[in-house]
């Protein structure tokens, strides 16, 4: 039994998020950084003083992992860590001024890309498209993959 792979919606949806993970990896290379430094930026910007704990969270990520991208984007000039006034243990980050160019320049190949990949879908499709990718991830958030069965 063949599988018609050009209809296949979780086919589509794993190559264009392939794509689109190539696609922001070359940016990010070209500014000396990773993917995932950049997605922590943006995430900054659009949530300032959050915790290291609160984005590891929202980056479904380990702590320690998190911990790791900031160090770096620390070492980078980018961020800063700012005590809690609430939680002596707990660390605030914050965007430094450098982080403004940087930003921008993720935010032009954010748009670019967008305008690419959504070319030809009228504006109604495209808010249905993302209302159902909302649902999907809602559907799969916190579940874990079932283990073949003997």
């Amino acid at each position: 039994m063949s599988t018609d792979f050009d209809h296949d919606l979780l086919i589509q949806l794993y190559d264009v998020a392939r794509h689109m993970r190539t696609y922001a990896d070359q940016l990010a290379r070209k500014m000396g950084m990773t993917r995932a430094q950049m997605i922590i930026l943006a995430r900054l910007e659009r949530q300032p003083d959050i915790s290291q704990t609160e984005l590891a969270a929202a980056a479904e990520v380990a702590p320690i992992t998190i911990g790791r991208l900031i160090d770096r984007l620390e070492e980078m000039g980018l961020v800063k860590r700012c005590g809690d006034p609430g939680d002596r243990r707990a660390w605030r980050l914050r965007l430094t001024p450098a982080a403004t160019p940087v930003l921008h320049e993720i935010e032009r190949a954010r748009a670019k890309l967008h305008l690419e990949i959504t070319q030809g879908i009228e504006p109604a499709m495209l808010g249905t498209m993302s209302r159902g990718l909302r649902q999907m991830k809602g559907n799969l958030s916190g579940r874990r993959p079932m283990k073949a069965s003997a």
